[in-house]
């Protein structure tokens, strides 16, 4: 049956350098999506950014709200910005970062309804000439 999902329902998820508002999961009945709001702020001098992760089984697929940012992505560096779909493919270990001046705003949807089963987190920065995109200090 349909449903809709109020903003309060939202599951708030404790992760690192990231506001994430877990809007469907497993854990909120779906069969196999996930829907997430994510906020990432403006780094700070001395932030410490989140590395790279994948998903092994399933695509990611992130539609920028808001803000602009950096996908790292494979080998390549995307820039991105709101109104950019960015789409990963399973396995490939990748990570968004904020550029801009304003918090980067995404929703993130992925085809299975636990995003925690098969997520490898913190994988390196393993590109070659891949520099990190924050100011400096």
């Amino acid at each position: 049956m349909a449903r809709v999902i109020a903003p309060g329902d939202a599951r708030k998820l404790g992760l690192p350098g990231r506001t994430s508002l877990e809007i469907l999961s497993g854990a909120q009945g779906s069969k196999g999506v996930t829907l997430r709001l994510v906020e990432i702020p403006v780094p700070k001098p001395g932030d410490t950014p989140r590395g790279r992760h994948q998903h092994s089984d399933f695509e990611e697929c992130i539609y920028v709200l808001k803000g602009r940012g950096t996908t790292y992505a494979g080998e390549v560096q995307l820039p991105v910005q709101a109104g950019d779909t960015i789409h990963i493919p399973p396995r490939e270990p990748h990570v968004t970062r904020n550029t801009g001046d304003e918090p980067l705003v995404l929703l993130c949807f992925f085809p299975t309804a636990d995003v925690s089963v098969g997520t490898q987190e913190g994988l390196p920065m393993a590109a070659a000439g891949e520099k990190d995109a924050r100011p400096g200090p």
